[in-house]
């Protein structure tokens, strides 16, 4: 472990002994030592602390049933690892199921806790560096393991902050080896943390990378959480952020969820990001305060993009718990959920009803299924009201409930008022997207729910803000408790940003024809096409048939067609297209199908068909028998509907075009879906939930894209208006010119760096002209200085560009262009000296577009032929090969090769001689720090890496010349490290030294010596008697003893797999 990693993980360890962490060093616990803790490296729990604490937290249980708790838990494994991290979840979290006998022989079933949630002090916490795990042939060290009572519940990966290959990537790299050859340990894991000193991330033992994320919150004075300063280090923040000994406790009990999809069968594990875990606290507080049920505590954190606190105005007993205002994508369902859970466990709300109440039934059951597929945190399976019967019996019970229900279940009989359902005051009332019109207190709905539960509490979760004017909103539910805005949401990578784009133009349509929108048309798209909004069905009607014109959907089919391919060749991904009704929906797939055949949908029954196409287009809505016969083929049942939202989140399969009207606009996440069409009026937050459907994370997607047909300019201006009267920052949209900006910008930066350079063969010319391209564009690269790392990062900024206006005629007339840099790029990052690819990268969404450009489909191109070199069959270090890099035309290119290749060779050669690979490492290094700050020449370089290269090639023969192996070369090495030690031994003797330290070492190692102190310090005395034995010099003991061990060391391994 370097110096600068080490340095890293003695920051974090302070850390956590300031907030009250014991601390260890992981060989002291170690198998054999006198503090041990362990049996065996194999163990992963520190049973003595987890049954201490079991006798501790359990004292009324019997020991036979303490006992059979802890055999429970550390027995837990499943056939996957995911299934037993959530088995013991489960354990940890409601404790452990046991059943004993009473005195009278009756048989009694209680739970062994494991952990004192309620009080941080009554629990055992340790924080361990350096602890190793050996499973099966596999020997691995985290760097950080925190345990919990014995538990090991964090497990914390470092990298050297001061190595630009260590980045936090290559330590998420680190923890999906660990998953794969210790999963043990990850059995009982809480959370995983990545850091490099400088950044650091934290997430779940299933989550994928873009799913690690920052956690910005930690705890100011008298428990108030405050934002951290932005100043503050992100890993220290995220270690008093999260492992705060009673926040951390918070964490585990109430802000973690298993999600089971019910169709793949595929579970995931879900931690609150910060902005869920203190909001959900704030409302809680506030929920436990508008209820008369508790007096709140003030929650408070700063103002401003993003805060959790006392709602403004707020009375004890009011009803009215507030409003959370997170960003459309943000995970709002699951803030929610989180709400839910911990509202329902808390005692003074005496086991809560909760009714979860949304304005549409698909809505419902979008929120619903989120619900029912995490309903293990909630400790109750939810219920779903089918009618109002079912509510009103459902709403009727004496305590407890999560009931799912729309607000037009509670309109009374015709001429009725709505009867009074529940008058308990611990009934919580929590509704999705609080600001619909329907929310009137004097005739509308609101009144109606009032009726029926007088004494309730009113939560609201919003993805969009409430209108300034809207008073029935605030009336019902009150004021903001917490804000998380589309700034920090893209600054956290919560969401990505979403770009506009207008191609009205495109249509060549008369300008006079395009329909006007006004506000009135807002209430048409609160709802499905209007039934009982009769004055406006006229107008409805005509705007329908102009937007529905033959001619105009032709248009937008051929538009759609060319745009789309454009932004599948620049990034992976789906389109939704937003149609004003469902005969406009059909007739554009049949549309888009008459110009690419290719992408007509198949029969429910013949999914098989579209296996292998590159896209498929479907329709989706609903209907019934009573629709024409060519509505019949779109229109499925619920469970069709839900098959194919599965099969449009999977980025792998080729239905990427989905054409709704009102499906799908709210509340559904597809990550993968980048573009929009929208060719339907919408207004105010129903246009801002349904172009958030482009805002999800997803692999190194860049943003998303609505793309308007209709004429949104004017009510996106309102739309964000309102946002930014209520506090919000960041652009809700940004128009695509600045993304062409930017491309424009990168682009121009990039001829640039190649000027008096000439690309044109890259178009124009043969495969061999445009394959020679690439070493003399490398060359000129090179030649400048920095010019790689320059070159490697401005072409990533302009590729990301490209992505986002890969449609846009800017973007076609530098496609070539763009081409031949993502070539030189790709060419650049295979030859030596560069950064490897970060993860995100291997699997990427944005798309490179040089695949077809040099080569047929399936033919590689290597670094060899690409720099006009045979492929050798022999050894690169012989004379003949490095004769032919010596001649090579292209100098700079030669020696970013030679590099590549000796650092290859030296990883191979001297991966277990220690002096060796340390000698040569330090040689090149040298060598080539020295020619990175322009030092000595190109040719001076070449010349020093060929020299380098032959010494490298004869310190491989010295075993032969010696006769000696190559692990007594090692020893050999280890012992003539120092000159003067030569001087007075002479070679024999070393020789003989080191044929007998090979024997007798090899004899006393144990396959975990190296993981415990004593058999360190047994080898060390077994040494240092060899070397006084033969007569080496005293005063050069001390260093040949620690190298010598070292070496063992580094051999040890590769004795124990002999």
């Amino acid at each position: 472990m370097s110096l600068k990693e080490s340095i890293v993980e003695g920051a974090a360890l302070e850390w956590f002994g300031e907030l009250g962490y014991a601390l260890e060093h992981g060989p002291r616990l170690a198998p054999g030592e006198p503090a041990a803790e362990r049996d065996s490296f194999a163990e992963v729990v520190l049973v003595g602390r987890l049954r201490a604490a079991i006798r501790r937290l359990n004292p009324a249980i019997p020991e036979e049933a303490r006992e059979e708790a802890l055999r429970k838990v550390l027995r837990v494994g499943t056939p996957s690892l995911a299934q037993t991290n959530r088995a013991f979840h489960h354990m940890l979290r409601d404790g452990v199921p046991v059943e004993y006998p009473r005195r009278d022989g009756s048989i009694a079933g209680d739970h062994v806790r494991l952990v004192d949630f309620g009080d941080a002090g009554a629990n055992d916490w340790l924080a361990v560096n350096q602890f190793t795990v050996i499973e099966g042939q596999h020997k691995r060290r985290p760097d950080i393991v925190i345990f919990l009572n014995g538990l090991p519940l964090g497990l914390i990966e470092l990298k050297n902050p001061a190595d630009e290959e260590a980045t936090i990537w290559s330590a998420y790299a680190q923890l999906q080896t660990y998953k794969a050859e210790i999963p043990s340990l990850l059995h009982y894991n809480a959370v995983l943390v990545v850091s490099d000193g400088l950044q650091a991330r934290i997430g779940s033992l299933t989550a994928t990378q873009e799913w690690f994320k920052v956690w910005r919150a930690i705890d100011g004075q008298a428990g108030l959480p405050t934002e951290a300063p932005k100043s503050a280090l992100e890993l220290e923040v995220l270690v008093r952020g999260v492992f705060e000994r009673q926040r951390f406790l918070e964490l585990l009990q109430h802000f973690i969820v298993f999600e089971e999809d019910a169709d793949s069968g595929a579970l995931h594990k879900i931690i609150a990001g910060y902005h869920q875990f203190h909001a959900v606290n704030a409302a809680v507080q506030e929920t436990l305060r508008a209820s008369g049920m508790s007096e709140s505590r003030v929650f408070r954190e700063d103002r401003g993009t993003y805060w959790a606190g006392r709602m403004h105005g707020g009375e004890p007993g009011d009803r009215r718990a507030g409003v959370v205002w997170h960003t459309q994508g943000s995970g709002k369902s699951l803030s929610m959920l989180f709400f839910a859970a911990k509202i329902i466990r808390e005692r003074a709300m005496r086991n809560p009803t909760l009714v979860v109440l949304t304005d549409r039934n698909d809505l419902d059951d979008q929120l619903f299924g989120q619900f029912q597929r995490c309903a293990d945190i909630l400790g109750q399976t939810p219920v779903q009201a089918a009618n109002r019967e079912t509510l009103r019996e459902l709403l009727a019970v004496a305590s407890g409930g999560v009931v799912f229900t729309t607000i037009q279940k509670f309109l009374p009989e015709k001429g009725q008022t709505m009867p009074g359902l529940s008058e308990r005051r611990n009934v919580i009332v929590i509704t999705d997207e609080a600001h619909r019109s329907q929310y009137d207190l004097i005739d509308g709905l609101a009144r109606h729910l009032r009726d029926a539960l007088p004494n309730a509490s009113f939560i609201g979760f919003t993805g969009t803000p409430i209108e300034k004017t809207d008073a029935n909103t605030r009336a019902i539910f009150g004021d903001y408790i917490s804000i998380y805005d589309i700034q920090r949401a893209v600054a956290d990578k919560a969401t990505v940003p979403i770009y506009y784009e207008s191609r009205i133009s495109r249509l060549a349509l008369n300008a006079a024809a395009l329909p006007t929108l006004d506000e009135e048309f807002d209430e048409i798209t609160e709802a499905e096409e209007p039934t009982q909004k009769e004055r406006l069905k006229s107008r409805w009607a005509a705007l329908e048939a102009l937007v529905g014109d033959s001619r105009r959907i032709a248009l937008i089919a051929a538009d759609l067609v060319a745009h789309f391919e454009k932004r599948l060749e620049a990034m992976d991904g789906k389109a939704m297209v937003v149609c004003m009704s469902r005969r406009i929906a059909v007739d554009l797939y049949d549309a888009l199908i008459t110009l690419r055949p290719d992408w007509a949908s198949a029969s429910d029954d013949e999914m098989e068909a579209e296996r292998g196409k590159t896209c498929v287009v479907k329709v989706v809505m609903t209907g019934s028998a009573d629709d024409g016969p060519d509505w019949q083929p779109h229109i499925r049942s619920k469970n069709k509907r839900r098959k194919l939202a599965n099969r449009f989140k999977d980025s792998r399969d080729p239905f990427r075009i989905a054409i709704v009207r009102d499906m799908w606009l709210t509340g559904f996440d597809a990550p993968c879906l980048h573009t929009m069409y929208a060719d339907k009026p919408m207004q105010g937050h129903g246009l801002m939930q349904a172009i958030a459907r482009v805002n999800r994370v997803f692999r190194d997607k860049p943003g998303g894209l609505v793309v308007d047909y209709l004429g949104l300019a004017d009510p996106l201006k309102r739309a964000v208006a309102n946002y930014t009267e209520n506090g919000g920052t960041g652009e809700a949209t940004v128009d695509t010119a600045q993304a062409i900006a930017v491309m424009l910008e990168k682009h121009g930066i990039a001829c640039d760096m190649l000027h008096r350079f000439s690309w044109d063969k890259w178009t124009t010319g043969t495969a061999a002209e445009r394959l020679a391209l690439l070493p003399a564009g490398q060359e000129h690269i090179l030649e400048q200085e920095d010019g790689k790392q320059r070159w490697l990062q401005l072409v990533s900024e302009l590729s990301r560009a490209f992505a986002l206006c890969a449609a846009s005629d800017e973007a076609t007339a530098i496609r070539d262009d763009v081409s031949f840099f993502q070539a030189l790029h790709a060419a650049l990052n295979k030859q030596g000296g560069g950064s490897r690819p970060a993860p995100d990268q291997i699997d990427a969404a944005v798309r490179q577009l040089v695949s077809k450009a040099i080569t047929p489909a399936g033919q590689i191109i290597d670094v060899f032929t690409a720099a006009g070199l045979p492929k050798p069959d022999i050894s690169i270090l012989s004379d003949q090969f490095l004769a032919e890099v010596r001649g090579l035309r292209h100098k700079n290119v030669a020696a970013e090769l030679l590099e590549k290749l000796l650092k290859g060779e030296l990883k191979v050669r001297f991966r277990r001689n220690l002096v060796q690979s340390q000698l040569f490492s330090e040689k090149l290094k040298k060598t080539l720090n020295t020619y990175h700050n322009r030092a000595i020449s190109t040719m001076q370089v070449l010349e020093e890496l060929i020299t380098l290269a032959r010494e490298l090639a004869a310190a491989t023969r010295r075993g032969q010349d010696l006769g000696l192996s190559d692990d007594e070369v090692a020893f050999y090495d280890a012992l003539a490290a120092n000159e003067s030690a030569v001087l007075a031994m002479g070679d024999e003797k070393l020789k003989v030294i080191a044929a007998e330290l090979i024997g007798k070492v090899r004899q006393s190692v144990s396959i975990d010596w190296t993981l415990r102190e004593s058999a360190r310090a047994r080898i060390r005395v077994l040494v240092k008697r060899i070397l006084n034995k033969h007569g080496y010099p005293p005063d050069l003991q001390a260093e040949a003893v620690k190298t010598v061990l070292a070496q063992a060391e580094l051999l040890s391994e590769a004795w124990a797999g002999a």
